[in-house]
């Protein structure tokens, strides 16, 4: 391995890291790519379309599936019902999401408020499957209840084998300044792998975060979009700038990726934000978003990408 190699993760973002998404970053590189949140409760309900989100390709792995849910013998039972179905490689638990809809059923980072709760919660999944568990945490739930270390050192003794901090409390959602101090003392307070998560938008970012925290790898969301080519920096440890050309064909392999996954209707549709990200601060790059969002069919909008607009 390329010794300025940096151990990536491609973070889970709803309506984003589908199998399309997901296939493209790992080619760029990106060591470890994460699905999708996923219910356990509707894991159990047998719900088809989240049955859909679990889904994997060969040519993603090694890949997480993220559940999220706030009871031990559900979320147990979900790993199962995913380990006779799915051939992840390991199974990472949602512990940092902010969304009102999820925190109000004491789920995602609501879990930060109940360490008890969260370790029985990852040694349930330990103990129900024989893959490697890790744990998505935040800095805290809020500025005055800043605990991660305590959730990492119990994730550690409940049998999980990384876990991964954002260093921005619920509070703050994706506002403001990460603090990478916390993610520093997550990684003195375990012996397990700690990926950092926050503020990483480069290879100098990711170096930086490295070398104040001394985490083991960098966790890219909000960073990829649009942007993949950032895996390919990391993997190789230099700067990575995509041609223009480069740009429209991975859009128009994108483009016919999730069509082919998700049908034209439903496809055309959810490349339009992606569209969006891959072109942002090019030449005409508005007026494209507005043809993009309008097209109505595969044709049309392969047609606009073609047309040099990009």
């Amino acid at each position: 391995m390329n010794e300025s190699h940096i151990y990536t993760v491609l973070s889970p973002m709803a309506g984003v890291t589908d199998i399309s998404f997901r296939t493209i970053c790992h080619e760029m590189g990106a060591d470890l790519v994460v699905t999708e949140m996923i219910s356990a409760k509707a894991v159990t309900y047998k719900n088809k379309k989240t049955y859909e989100l679990c889904r994997l390709s060969d040519k993603e792995h090694p890949a997480a599936l993220q559940l999220f849910g706030s009871e031990p013998e559900t979320m147990a039972e979900a790993a199962k019902i995913l380990s006779d179905r799915v051939d992840y490689d390991m199974l990472d638990i949602n512990m940092g999401c902010p969304m009102p809809k999820i925190v109000n059923n004491g789920e995602g980072s609501a879990l930060l408020k109940d360490p008890l709760l969260a370790g029985r919660i990852i040694k349930a999944l330990a103990d129900a499957i024989d893959k490697p568990v890790t744990v998505k945490i935040r800095s805290g739930f809020d500025a005055e209840h800043i605990n991660a270390p305590e959730i990492a050192r119990i994730a550690q003794e409940s049998g999980a084998s990384m876990v991964t901090i954002h260093g921005r409390t619920r509070e703050q959602y994706y506002e403001g300044k990460a603090d990478w101090d916390i993610i520093a003392k997550v990684k003195q307070s375990v012996g397990i792998r700690v990926i950092g998560n926050g503020d990483v938008r480069s290879l100098e970012d990711a170096k930086a975060m490295i070398l104040q925290t001394g985490c083991d790898g960098v966790a890219i969301g909000r960073a990829a979009q649009g942007n993949p080519w950032i895996f390919r920096e990391l993997a190789g440890g230099k700067k990575y700038t995509p041609s223009a050309e480069e740009k429209r064909k991975l859009i128009l392999r994108h483009l016919n990726m999730t069509v082919a996954e998700k049908g034209e209707y439903i496809g055309i549709r959810e490349m339009r934000k992606h569209t969006g990200w891959y072109t942002a601060g090019m030449a005409g790059s508005a007026k494209l978003r507005v043809r993009i969002n309008q097209a109505q069919s595969l044709e049309e909008m392969v047609s606009l990408i073609d047309q040099g607009v990009i």
